[in-house]
Parts: structure tokens; sequence; C-alpha cells
């Protein structure tokens, strides 16, 4: 193998993709001369009202350095220690977030709620609230929507109204974890204030590095008045960066041509046409509607190991046992595509 060539692109996770050009040039940019720390730059403070630009609304937006930090925090920020928040089984902040969100809400409950296809189903919201409400029990108090879940589905926007209601109903706030919240608004062809703010969301952690910049999530508060003091929550969870235009400035980029909305449909694409070379081949089952840029796939255990053999990454751990996760990324190609698909039919037709 040369050496002298680029790595493969891999389908293991988004994460593995590097930074897209425009998030690279704004911070190349952000990078000549002096700026005021600490976020009082010029680049944060653009960023933000680029923001509040896409969502139409006079928005709170803070950046930290990852999406455990933005779930974590803002549901802090919505509860107290005595209070839990209901999330489906398989949302990012039960399953992959370490206890980070019950660590910074200093104790408050997560409560798993199930549906198919990684969608909460809204029956489960009123039976979770009303199973127990003696002062023996944490109080449910947030509903953690995941936009795209984790599954790689979509809530339509009747859905997220359903919820965002259901929760109101039960005196509930609406958290919403937007990892890949561009890929879902691709999807629906929505405006960002349909699926957010307008249909009953308080806050949102926006992603970006799954959307191709290099590192930091947005967290908007919608409802501006739950934002009180969210800065010393920053600070004292590690999260307020000194040179903040580094975080900042990539967002001007993405957003200011739009650039997210392009790549992030650019991802689904890709899925969709992954599914397609693959969901025909013997031996291979598509586990769940693809809607966005992941496409989950039942595989035996001998292809599993020859794609690994081969050099393919991707993760079997995600979704139920047996589930391959197959995640496109800004950059990916139809040739990578094309040489997958390649391996995964020769195997699974020795299979």
């Amino acid at each position: 193998m040369n050496s002298d060539l680029p790595p493969r692109r891999q389908f293991a996770s988004d994460n593995y993709a590097g930074i897209c050009p425009e998030a690279f040039a704004a911070m190349a940019e952000a990078n000549r001369g002096h700026e005021v720390s600490y976020g009082d730059d010029t680049w944060t403070e653009k960023a933000s009202n680029l923001i509040r630009e896409i969502f139409e609304t006079h928005c709170e937006v803070f950046f930290v350095f990852n999406g455990t930090a933005a779930n974590s925090l803002s549901l802090a920020s919505l509860c107290q220690s005595y209070h839990s928040t209901l999330c489906h089984e398989l949302a990012h902040v039960e399953a992959a977030e370490c206890g980070a969100p019950e660590f910074f809400a200093n104790g408050a409950k997560l409560l798993l709620l199930p549906g198919d296809h990684g969608k909460i189903d809204p029956g489960a919201i009123e039976r979770a609230v009303h199973r127990r409400t003696d002062i023996h029990y944490p109080k449910p108090r947030v509903l953690s929507l995941t936009q795209a879940t984790e599954l790689g589905t979509v809530y339509s926007l009747d859905e997220v109204r359903a919820l965002s209601e259901a929760a109101r109903r039960c005196d509930m706030r609406v958290h919403m974890d937007g990892a890949r919240f561009a890929n879902a608004v691709a999807a629906l062809g929505v405006a960002p204030r349909e699926m957010t703010w307008q249909a009953g969301v308080d806050v949102l952690c926006f992603g970006g590095s799954k959307n191709g910049i290099a590192l930091g999530e947005a967290v908007v508060f919608f409802n501006r008045e739950l934002a009180r003091e969210f800065d010393y929550r920053c600070k004292q969870g590690g999260q307020l960066a000194s040179k903040m235009r580094f975080l900042s400035a990539p967002w001007v980029g993405m957003l200011q041509d739009g650039a997210w909305l392009r790549y992030a449909a650019h991802g689904n694409t890709m899925a969709r046409k992954l599914e397609a070379a693959i969901g025909r081949l013997p031996g291979v089952e598509i586990a769940h509607p693809v809607q966005t840029n992941v496409v989950f796939a039942r595989l035996t255990d001998a292809v599993v190991q020859g794609m690994h053999q081969r050099g393919w990454k991707f993760y079997n751990h995600v979704g139920a046992e047996g589930e391959a996760r197959l995640m496109c990324s800004w950059d990916t190609t139809a040739g990578d595509v094309e040489a997958f698909a390649a391996d995964l039919g020769e195997l699974a037709g020795k299979a």
C-alpha cells in the first residue's frame, strides 16, 4: 500500500471526516492578528447573529467544545437535582455520555422511553410521568428529543409538535439533541424555526463537528429565560474557551453561504446511494428507514470480520445486536460507496 496516499474514507463515523473548506478558511481568517478573548470577539458575535438569522428569532447562543458538554450543561439548566429527564432508551445522553448529564445536573435521573427506530412513542411520555407521582420518585421535568435519532431516523414536524405538547401538558421543558440537526433539516426540507421553537423546543444543541467543523457545538436557547447564568455553567464546566473565536469562526464559514445544509444534504444522498447499493445483496438486510446520512445493515459475523480484514471500519454497538452502522460524511464520495459495496458484495456472495 502506498503510504503517500491519503487514508481511506471510512463509514464508522462522521467524526472521522476532516474540516470542510469553508470552516477551515474561516478559522484561518480568524487567525490573522489579535482578537478579544473569552467570547467577546467579533467572530463569536457574527456567528451568534447568523444562528439568530437562520432560526429567525432572537435566541441566546453559547459555543462549547463538544456535544457531551452541550447536552449535559443545557439539561442541567432545565432541571434541579431532584428532577428527571425523559429520553429514548437509545439516546446519546443515555448510551454514550458516561453519566455526564446526571453529573452536571447534580444527579437528576434519566428515565428511558421505548419507541421504534429510535423515536419516542408519544404515549410513553404520560405513562412515565404518571406512573409515580409521589415525593419518593424523581419528578419528570425535561423531555429530550434526538433529531436526527441515533438510528438516523427523523421526527416529522407533526411528531415534534405532538411530543412537545405532551411535555407541556406534563409541565416539562423540551431539549433537542441536534448533533445531526443539519441532516434532519435537509431530510425534511423545512425551515429550522419550524422544527425548533415554533414546535415547542426550548433549547437546541446544534451540532457542528459532525457536519464539517473541527470541533464545537452551539447551545441555542429559544426560551431565553432558561439561559440565565448559563455562561457560568460553561465556565464551571471547563467549556469557556479563552480563544473562543476558533470555536465560533468555523460556524461563520458554514452558515454564511449555506454550506451546513449543502454538506448535510450530500451526506444524506450518499447514504441513500449506499442503501441502494447494498440493500439487495444476499445476506444483507436494511434494519431501519434510511432518512439521513446513515445506513444500519444486518450482516453476518463472517461478513463483518471479512470487511474489517479488508480495512473497512464501522461500528456494531450503536443499534441492536447484529446491526452494522454505516455513516456517511460531508466528504463521502460515490466512489467510496461503490468500493465499500463491491467488497461487501463479494463477501456476502461467498457467505
